[in-house]
């Protein structure tokens, strides 16, 4: 699979368009105006703070805590519990006043809150180290005998208090390297909660990647062929950022220097972000997607067009053509939440087995964790995504309202 990142600005903002075979599958565009304008009022994933807790909702088992004067944020009671207190207020498990450690783990969005937790962990090149201790885990893209060497060596050596997740390329390191970067990283989660306890309510104790540098963060450098920006400022940073995190894709980057054609025109970049905003999605056999996010979830409709005319045989080619496309279209716009996907006629049972293991074979190429669950008896596939960062019509729509 060839795959290729362009980073230019597009409708007035840096972007991050990634393809796939010549496929665009992904648009990222970080919130730069807000980290640029307020960066000490801005909430992003990733960012530790101490926070005190404001108010507790006792019937729904939900806590409110403010990281900085405004900012409040949505905490279950048994996460906060469960955290890393700097300062008690009170001899319950979680009272108004306390102080603690928190995470920010979803960015705010619509009318809902950022939501926090308290199991903090730094996420490296190679590994994710979180505050609380869990079983080893491994990359699923991993090989499966590699993941076993891996997992029976971080059983074998565990004697750290936290919890460690090996990511895809820790594979590329010797057991010895791998040892030597957890240490390290462990260290620097040691140290951070550490300094936590001198420190006042509302410091930030480590700000998560914000607007340019959230899109560097946000490439998944190993898989690719080639990084091209025609904006020498962002190559010059770009090229830093890569010098000392992954120094072997250097020479994959390249700055793109034809003011005449820039790379919005030649890879048709504003057409591109149209079609992912558009509500309708065209397929070649002539059907369409009618995608419809709501505040609690997002609902596709599967058209037929002209190409069916009654055969079950139909029926399933075109189903099979749209999940392809849903596929896509989730990951390209970055749905989050629960999603539902309106097939056509899917009252043979076999075409459903087969459509779902095809859905989940397909979701399986999306970095972000993606879960396939079934089909309901109103003949509703229902999937679930997680959500990290806002989707992408949010994040233009957002920016369009800075503007004005």
């Amino acid at each position: 699979m060839k795959q290729k990142v362009l980073v230019t600005n597009v409708m007035d903002r840096l972007c991050f368009f990634l393809e796939e075979d010549g496929k665009m599958v992904e648009i990222f565009c970080p919130d730069e105006t807000a980290q640029n304008e307020h960066p000490e009022k801005t909430v992003h994933a990733g960012d530790i703070y101490i926070g005190k807790v404001k108010k507790k909702i006792p019937n729904i088992h939900a806590v409110f805590i403010e990281i900085f004067p405004g900012m409040e944020c949505y905490c279950s009671e048994e996460e906060a519990a469960d955290g890393c207190f700097t300062s008690k207020s009170g001899k319950k498990p979680v009272c108004v006043g306390d102080e603690l450690v928190v995470q920010v783990k979803k960015e705010a969005s619509k009318a809902k809150k950022p939501s926090l937790t308290t199991d903090i962990s730094l996420t490296g090149r190679y590994a994710v180290v979180s505050r609380k201790k869990q079983m080893p885990g491994v990359s699923s893209r991993i090989p499966k005998k590699e993941r076993e060497v891996l997992k029976a060596w971080l059983q074998e050596t565990d004697s750290s208090p936290f919890g460690v997740i090996l990511r895809t390329e820790a594979a590329q390191l010797t057991l010895e390297e791998l040892h030597q970067e957890l240490r390290k990283q462990e260290k620097e989660l040691a140290d951070l909660i550490e300094r936590a306890g001198t420190r006042t309510c509302f410091t930030r104790l480590k700000a998560g990647a914000a607007g340019e540098k959230a899109g560097f963060a946000h490439v998944r450098w190993d898989t690719l062929e080639e990084v091209v920006t025609d904006l020498p400022d962002v190559y010059e940073r770009l090229r830093s950022y890569l010098e000392q995190t992954e120094p072997k894709v250097l020479d994959s980057l390249r700055l793109y220097t034809d003011p005449q054609f820039p790379l919005v025109k030649l890879y048709s970049l504003e057409r591109e972000m149209e079609r992912a905003l558009s509500q309708r999605v065209w397929l070649k056999s002539g059907g369409s997607l009618i995608i419809q996010p709501t505040e609690a979830l997002t609902v596709i409709d599967v058209n037929t067009g002209r190409a069916v005319s009654g055969k079950n045989e139909r029926y399933l080619k075109q189903n099979l053509e749209a999940a392809k496309e849903a596929a896509r279209q989730i990951r390209l716009r970055n749905l989050s939440g629960i999603i539902l996907i309106d097939f056509i006629n899917l009252s043979e049972t076999e075409d459903r087995e087969i459509l779902i293991r095809t859905m989940r074979e397909l979701t399986a190429a999306d970095p972000v964790k993606t879960e396939v669950i079934d089909i309901t008896r109103l003949e509703l596939m229902e999937i679930t995504r997680k959500k990290v960062h806002p989707p992408l019509y949010e994040a233009v729509r957002k920016k369009a309202h800075t503007d004005e």
